[in-house]
């Protein structure tokens, strides 16, 4: 089930749930912790003009890594 393209479905909703779905522990905390803390604090009216671009930025980012990642493949 972590195959290329695995994660990319379910990542939409929930960040870093697409990198824990194959195995890549950290990388699923990462996104996870830094989506939620853009989006949490982009709550706050006055600072959304900044954490929820960058957060949105993020969890497309965290999007696309989980969609591409080949696992195990070398070169």
């Amino acid at each position: 089930m972590a195959g290329q393209g695995s994660g990319g479905n379910v990542i939409v909703f929930i960040p870093g749930l697409g990198h824990l779905v194959q195995g890549r522990i950290l990388g699923a905390l990462f996104y996870f912790i830094t989506v939620g803390v853009c989006y949490a604090l982009a709550a706050t009216v006055v600072l959304a003009i900044v954490f929820w671009p960058l957060g949105a930025i993020l969890h497309l980012i965290s999007i696309i890594s989980a969609a591409r990642f080949r696992g195990g493949v070398t070169a």
